[in-house]
């Protein structure tokens, strides 16, 4: 294998790159975050990167006083130093992508923002991108020109799902038709968990100006218990009414899975009066917006850090991603 890889995170991504370094078990590389007067600011490397194979941790969502756009150019202008200080190879490795479901137009002059943050990671000489849990992986991988490599953490979940679950009789749910792919995934790495078949169902949404709608359910949910399947979980209305719909044709117990808790103001009131009885979340998004009783009573915050790591060592090391599941014993 290679040396080492280098692996930096930024300050207010410290915490899970200190899971990923852990995992890793490496040294997380010095470097220096300066603040100027004016509002601007600067990011440096205080070790050698000429020729090394380096990986850059930042999770790119609204939380722990850095807006979004803000972290993003941090991590763009580190990965432009890196580049020009002669690293070999820069990869960032993003838990949460930010503007990853802005990936085409619906309407006209939108933008595809998706697009856009490619060129940005483009021009500043970033070799890879590596994500979890994108909106539409699709849409991710065609973005971008540079190396991607899209993280499914269904993985992840599944252990702690099932043990939850038990023996129960149980319908894995998408709440919309475009997650159907995506829970029918998680559906097939659950069922390998328990140890027996699960069905599968998924909501009609319809989502204008906003507002959603669409009320059919397709799916026998009837004394089963329900698990609903998403990428994010942002405002919370998406969850409540699959939730809210699958109480009414009788379901047993309705739970949640979802990689990242972004939580926008109102959702943890919106979640705490949903039938959901447990919330299953990555650790992507700080879930800092939870009141704290809620957190601690109806939601599981699931490490991704090894995850994510156990993926930097198999691309450092030239390896594949597509049996990562195995380090999980799927």
């Amino acid at each position: 294998m290679p040396p080492t890889p280098m692996l930096f995170v930024l300050e207010a991504s410290r915490e899970f790159g200190q899971s990923v370094a852990r995992a890793l078990d490496v040294s997380l590389s010095e470097h220096e975050e300066r603040e100027f007067e004016d509002g601007e600011h600067k990011a440096r490397p205080l070790v050698e990167v000429r020729d090394r194979d380096v990986y850059v941790v930042q999770s790119l969502h609204g939380r722990g006083g850095q807006g979004v756009n803000e972290k993003l150019v941090r991590l763009l202008f580190f990965i432009g130093t890196l580049k020009q200080s002669g690293a070999a190879r820069v990869t960032a490795a993003l838990p949460y992508l930010c503007y990853a479901r802005k990936d085409r137009r619906t309407k006209p002059h939108d933008p595809v923002t998706t697009r856009y943050v490619a060129m940005l990671f483009e021009a500043v000489g970033t070799d890879g991108v590596l994500a979890v849990d994108v909106h539409n992986p699709s849409a991710f991988e065609n973005a971008f020109r540079c190396s991607t490599e899209h993280l499914e953490a269904r993985h992840a979940f599944a252990a702690p799902v099932a043990d939850f679950i038990g023996g129960d009789d149980t319908l894995v749910l998408s709440p919309d038709s475009g997650g159907v792919k995506r829970a029918e995934r998680f559906r097939e790495v659950l069922e390998r968990q328990l140890k027996r078949p699960a069905s599968n169902g998924f909501m009609e949404k319809k989502r204008s100006g906003g507002v959603v709608s669409g009320e059919q359910l397709v799916g026998d949910v009837a004394n089963k218990t329900v698990v609903i399947v998403d990428d994010l979980i942002a405002g919370g209305t998406t969850l409540t009414r699959a939730a809210e719909a699958c109480k009414k044709r009788g379901a047993r117990r309705m739970i949640a899975v979802a990689t990242h808790g972004v939580f926008a103001p109102g959702a943890g009131d919106k979640l705490s009066e949903s039938p959901l009885e447990r919330i299953f979340i990555g650790d992507t998004v700080p879930p800092e917006a939870l009141d704290s009783q809620f957190l601690a009573q109806r939601v599981e915050v699931i490490g991704l850090g090894p995850f994510v790591a156990e993926a930097i060592c198999r691309l450092h090391g030239g390896e594949s991603l597509a049996d990562l599941s195995q380090a999980y014993g799927y």
